[in-house]
């Protein structure tokens, strides 16, 4: 029986706090119905806080802190080079054979393209361009992707000069095959080759952290040679690490396996030693390499949300403590009949707690609806995120932040306001009414305190704001050396066995040109192998000045392009030394290369030198058919910023000079591009497609794309984070100026009192006007003053990050600090004018 007792008595001592909380949560509910109009106030104040740390994090979490979709993904590394010119992911296949050859500590190793490949499905007079990709045999087990019908690749069907093979995925199986079982073993035709199909992909796997947000359709094999001697980076490898191997055991091995590339590859003297042998090779979590640089960016507004977060807390707090001030009699009745001060502070933190959820909730469903906004009305290239951002979701993690930051936000900004409150004793219950009505910023020390925090807050998110809007508008404004307007853009894969070679490629570009160019409305017509503001090859070179037989090492590498002869008229990149292409630059005639502005200046070392009549010699010791005769300088032309904006030395050489080596590789992991130069804003798009479709003999022409939507596409990153981090500086100044305006109404209506003996002692609406206003731009301009150093700060961060800012840029300072100002004047001239309106004979009365 005692044991019974003793049992009862403690689950009722569990039970008794339980059901006082519980009454504390029903007390507080009611009182806050009660109040609507506060709790409207408190809750959407709290919901655009949470709210945007909600969306910050929806996609933090899915960027950063999700697990890879693969198994074990923390066991996933990514083999690179580090050289001079930093990190590097794209590898040549040499150095992947290397490491398959030459590794112990990696229970797979695998390598696939290091971007999307076009390739053209073709079924009767029906041809289709889809996306592929190119991948050894161990990608499928690397990664987790299993056949849902048939098998994925064998190492026999992956050797070099194997079967052509093909897996596809389940969206084309089931949407362009209509899920017919029987496909698995038939053959389609690719590039106009037959290719056996061997299976479907089970759903869900696309590859899309791989190749950014892109879906592929189709997998080749890679059927790498392993005495290949192209050393041009055209894969990415990754690895999966034994059971209990470290990254650093990892990076050891793959360290050690320079010696044995250097023994194969290495030239026959050391004076012929290029720059490609000057780099070390190691390994970084996959994780690492498929975010890259988008992590500073997020963390960066990872922190701009924590600032309007504060705010928010700020701003609820100052209420809080405003609706205490109010009820002082009525604690201080609670206190005299008996209740103790921490269930005063529990009570009054219950009704913080209740604000809080409400406002995470509300705050949950802006935050996610708001980034999913943004990032369909500026798509981004933010990896993992998904078209329009589709893979962002509403899951556990999300929930369980969202929840967490909204009882952190309870506690910060309901303690104070509970604790000061609860310190009222029963001699408030016979204050004088005109004693309180002396309670003014003194008083208020609390609140204007939190106005100047708030004051300064929102002027360093405003500062880091205009700094990225300033940023955004450099990028659309800047010269990036052509001219986008007017300009069709146009892909065609010829990976086909009947282009490998260049003479049939030239004729069909001569023929293009030719004929698409009498078009009505069409003004100039090339191709090329990457358009502007596009990524291409990197090739090493040596400046032979006038000596054709001197050797050395290489003197750097640039950024290289094929190009027609029209492709400086369509883009207008200015000549401004020697001469352009003309179609007799062909295979027959001696070699030429054209090299920019930059690449004189940092090569040549001085920008007025003259380089026409150099020889330079371009990719020696790089393989892949690129060491043909070293090519005479034959003219200079204008710089061309490439995405990052900066100015890279860059070389061109004529389609119709490549070697048919380089042509067959390149028509292998890339298509050509076609560029369109119209008269008006109006390009008969259906003509040039039905042309070129003619033209290329029935291949089917991909990414139909404007210069403009290239142009948007190398800012859209830029644009979403400004987008989100100006929306951020938004919340924080209307929270700030109503923060100020709060203080300032409930100032003005403690000294109603105060204001009406001044207005009764002759002080007119002007004189009481300014000190109300007086009183809040002290605050603001305080705030701001404080706020100042920070964004200075921030300045100095950002100056390496971002284009276009200057540390000393005080104009844009200057600016925020007069925006935020004015808001705040705004802030305090409403109160004011209320002040005004006080009748002396009712405040006196009163």
């Amino acid at each position: 029986m005692p044991d019974i007792i003793r049992t009862g008595t403690s689950v009722a001592c569990l039970t008794q706090p339980v059901s006082r909380l519980l009454d504390d949560f029903r007390f507080a509910a009611r009182t806050l119905r009660r109040n609507f109009g506060f709790t409207a106030t408190t809750v959407a104040a709290l919901a655009l806080g949470i709210g945007s740390c909600a969306a910050i994090f929806s996609v933090v979490d899915k960027v950063l802190l999700e697990p890879l979709p693969y198994p074990e993904p923390e066991r996933l590394v990514q083999l690179i080079t580090v050289s001079q010119i930093g990190n590097q992911s794209a590898v040549s296949i040499p150095k992947y054979v290397i490491w398959r050859d030459h590794t112990s500590v990696f229970e797979s190793i695998a390598a696939y393209d290091i971007g999307a490949l076009s390739v053209n499905l073709s079924q009767g007079d029906f041809a289709e361009a889809l996306t592929a990709a190119r991948v050894s045999a161990d990608y499928f087990t690397l990664f987790g992707a299993h056949a849902k019908i048939g098998r994925t690749f064998s190492t026999g069907e992956d050797r070099y000069g194997g079967p052509r093979v093909a897996v596809i995925s389940d969206s084309l199986w089931r949407g362009r095959f209509r899920g017919d079982p029987k496909l698995v073993g038939s053959t389609i035709s690719i590039e106009q080759q037959p290719c056996k199909v061997i299976g479907v992909l089970a759903p869900g796997f696309g590859g899309s952290s791989l190749n950014g947000n892109l879906i592929t359709d189709i997998w080749l094999p890679l059927q790498a040679d392993p005495s290949s001697t192209d050393h041009v980076s055209r894969v990415r490898v990754t690895a999966r690490l034994k059971p209990g191997v470290k990254l650093d055991d990892a990076r050891n091995d793959v360290g050690a396996t320079m010696g044995p590339f250097l023994q194969k590859y290495r030239p026959q003297s050391a004076s012929e030693a290029p720059l490609l042998f000057l780099e070390s090779f190691t390994a970084i979590p996959l994780r690492d390499a498929v975010v890259g640089d988008v992590r500073p960016a997020l963390y960066l507004l990872t922190g701009a949300v924590g600032f309007v977060l504060l705010i928010s807390c700020a701003n609820v707090a100052g209420l809080l403590l405003a609706r205490a001030s109010r009820r002082a009699r009525e604690i201080a009745i609670r206190a005299a009949l008996g209740a103790q001060r921490r269930q005063i502070i529990r009570g009054l933190l219950a009704e913080s707690i209740v604000i809080s959820l409400f406002g995470g909730g509300v705050g949950l469903a802006l935050g996610y609806l708001g980034v999913r906004v943004l990032l369909i009305a500026s798509p981004s290239d933010i990896p993992r995120v998904g078209a329009n951002g589709s893979a962002i979701a509403l899951d556990w993690r999300v929930f369980t932040f969202t929840l967490a930051i909204s009882l952190l936000t309870a506690i910060l900004s309901g303690l104070v306001p509970a604790i000061n409150a609860s310190r009222s004793d029963g001699s408030s219950l016979i204050r004088d009414s005109a004693l309180q009505s002396g309670m003014g910023f003194n008083r208020n020390r609390g609140r204007s305190t939190l106005v100047i925090v708030e004051m300064a807050l929102a002027l360093v998110l405003l500062t880091g704001a205009a700094f990225l809007i300033r940023t955004f508008v450099a990028e659309r404004t800047v010269n990036r050396g052509f001219d986008e307007r007017n300009v069709l853009t146009l892909e065609m894969s010829l990976a086909g066995a009947e282009l490998q070679k260049t003479a049939p490629v030239a004729e069909m570009v001569r023929r293009a040109e030719r004929l698409i160019g009498r078009i009505p409305g069409v003004s100039a017509v090339a191709a090329t192998c990457a358009l502007p503001l596009e990524p291409g090859l990197t090739l090493p070179f040596t400046i032979l000045k006038n000596d054709q037989s001197m050797v050395g090492r290489y003197h750097g590498a640039a950024t290289w392009r094929s190009v027609s002869p029209g492709f400086f008229d369509v883009f207008r990149i200015r000549l401004l030394r020697g001469r352009l292409f003309t179609d007799a630059d062909n295979q027959q005639a001696a070699g030429v290369v054209l090299v920019n502005r930059a690449m004189l200046k940092k090569y040549w070392q001085e920008v007025d030198a003259n380089p026409i009549g150099d020889f330079v010699a371009i990719g020696k010791s790089m393989g892949a058919g690129l060491e043909d005769a070293p090519r005479q300088i034959v003219g200079v032309v204008a710089d061309v910023r490439d995405a990052g904006l900066d100015l890279e030395p860059m070389m061109y050489v004529p389609i119709a000079q490549l070697p048919d080596g380089m042509n067959a590789r390149n028509n292998r992991i890339m298509p050509i591009v076609w560029a369109i130069r119209g008269v008006a804003s109006s390009m008969p798009t259906a003509a040039i497609q039905q042309e070129l479709h003619r033209i290329g003999g029935g291949i089917p022409l991909g990414r139909v794309r404007t210069m403009h939507q290239v142009v948007a596409a190398s800012v859209a990153r830029t644009q979403f984070y400004t987008m989100l981090l100006t929306v951020f500086a938004g919340i924080a100044l209307l929270l700030a100026a109503v923060g100020l305006y709060g203080l300032m109404a409930y100032s003005v209506q403690q000294r109603t009192p105060e204001i009406g003996i001044r207005m009764a002692l002759g002080a007119g609406p002007g004189d009481v006007r300014s000190i109300v206003m007086l009183q809040g731009m002290r605050l603001a301009l305080l705030g701001i003053l404080l706020g100042i150093p920070a964004a200075l700060g921030l300045a100095r961060i950002a100056v390496g990050m971002i284009f276009g800012i200057r540390t000393e840029d005080l104009v844009v300072l200057a600016a925020v600090a007069a925006l935020l100002s004015g808001v705040a004047l705004l802030a305090a001239y409403v109160p004011s004018l209320r002040a005004t309106r006080v009748n002396p004979a009712d405040a006196l009365r009163g």
